[in-house]
C-alpha cells in the first residue's frame, strides 16, 4: 500500500497481491466489493441509526447476488416470478425480499441474456402467469457465480471474522 497526497486528500493505493496461495477475485466479486465498500462509507458518512447502516449493508449485498438466488431456484424447478419471490423470502427466513418490480426487472435481464426462458401458462380458474426456466448457458453461470461466492464467504471469514448462519 502507498499513501499519496492530491489536493490536500490522503489517497491510499493498494497493489494487488499476486501469488499461488492469493485468493482470486473474479470481476463479480470485485464489483460487489466496491459497490458494499462505496455504500458502508456513504453509510457512516451519513449520521444513520446502527439498524439503518445494517440494513443498507444487506440490501447492497442483495442486490449483488439476485441472480443467484433467482438461478438457484430455477435449477430446482420452473417457477413463476411471484412464487420466485415468495420461496427466495421464505428460504432466507425473511431477510431477503425483493420488490415485484425488481424482482421481474431481474427477470426480464436473464430472460435478454439467455440464462433463463419464460413461457406463458394459463390453468382453468387462474390467470396465466409466466414460468421460468434455466437454461445451459444459465446453469453455466450459476456453477461460475456460486464459486464465486463461496471464494467471497470464504474472505470475508479469514478476513472479517463473518462465519455462516
Amino acid at each position: 500500500m502507498t499513501n499519496t497526497s492530491r489536493h490536500g486528500i490522503e489517497v491510499f493505493v493498494i497493489e494487488r497481491p499476486t501469488g499461488p496461495n492469493l485468493l482470486r477475485h473474479s470481476p463479480v466479486e470485485y464489483d460487489a466489493y466496491l459497490y458494499m465498500t462505496r455504500l458502508l462509507l456513504d453509510s457512516s458518512r451519513r449520521s444513520r441509526t446502527a439498524a439503518e447502516a445494517d440494513r443498507s449493508a444487506l440490501d447492497a449485498a442483495k442486490k449483488g447476488s439476485a441472480d443467484l438466488f433467482i438461478l438457484a431456484l430455477l435449477d430446482e424447478d420452473d417457477h413463476h416470478g411471484y412464487e420466485i419471490g415468495r420461496q427466495i423470502e421464505a428460504r432466507s427466513g425473511g431477510d431477503v425480499r425483493f420488490t415485484m418490480a425488481s424482482l421481474y426487472a431481474t427477470l426480464y435481464r436473464l430472460e435478454e441474456r439467455s440464462l433463463v426462458k419464460g413461457r406463458w401458462v394459463e390453468k382453468a380458474g387462474q390467470r396465466r402467469r409466466r414460468y421460468y426456466r434455466i437454461t445451459e448457458s444459465g446453469r453455466a453461470m450459476l456453477a461460475t457465480q456460486r464459486g464465486d461466492w463461496a471464494r467471497f464467504m470464504t474472505a470475508l471469514t479469514q478476513v472479517a471474522g463473518v462465519k455462516p448462519a
